[in-house]
């Protein structure tokens, strides 16, 4: 079975493609899936917001119940809370670290890579795909991982280039934390304050 299907579909009912696999299909059929896909729907502010909070959702691949705590940590900082969720909770996720850092092709792969206990966070074996980053910590692929066929692979660089936030050893798979991002330095699809909107009804 093929197994990418269910999130080709997924891809398209969003209106993003959700992995590299998935950008050739989303290329041939931009439209919602199923045979009322191509037709014009009528869009409510309610669906159009719901829409972006799942788009968002699943970019992180997160439940519903993690979107909205990180939301309701995103809102207690005082800071522009739709940039707040995006740059300071979620990218600061061990899971999506992994995969900016190149070490993963996609946030699913990202996910099984830090539950499967081959991630190490200053030294120490971290297995919550949810666990937070800070900035200076050391984020590394553990030394029994390395020489694994996926980990050889992200090391010869066939993942997408580390942003400026990370400063990145490929070859060593270890990564250093320098800052938190900037909105603009994550390759998100999201209009944040659609999400801030859906919440804050």
């Amino acid at each position: 079975m093929n197994s990418s299907r269910p999130k080709v579909r997924r891809s398209r009912a969003l209106g993003i493609p959700l992995t590299p696999k998935d950008v050739r299909y989303f290329e041939r059929r931009p439209y919602p899936p199923g045979e009322h896909g191509r037709k014009r729907k009528i869009t409510s502010d309610y669906k159009t917001r719901l829409l972006e909070k799942q788009r968002l959702r699943a970019q992180y691949d997160i439940s519903e119940t993690q979107l909205r705590s990180a939301f309701d940590r995103a809102k207690r900082t005082g800071g522009k809370t739709g940039e707040e969720l995006i740059t300071h909770q979620l990218e600061a996720r061990l899971d999506a670290t992994v995969l900016r850092a190149g070490f993963a092709r996609t946030i699913y792969q990202a996910r099984q890579t830090v539950s499967h206990q081959h991630v190490t966070v200053n030294g120490k074996r971290v297995d919550r795909p949810s666990y937070q980053v800070q900035p200076y910590d050391v984020v590394e692929i553990a030394e029994r991982s390395k020489s694994k066929l996926p980990f050889q692979v992200a090391a010869s660089g066939a993942h997408a280039a580390a942003p400026a936030y990370l400063e990145v050893q490929l070859s060593e798979l270890r990564c250093v934390v320098v800052r938190r991002p900037q909105r603009s330095e994550v390759p998100v699809v999201c209009e944040e304050q659609l999400v801030v909107e859906y919440y804050s009804r």
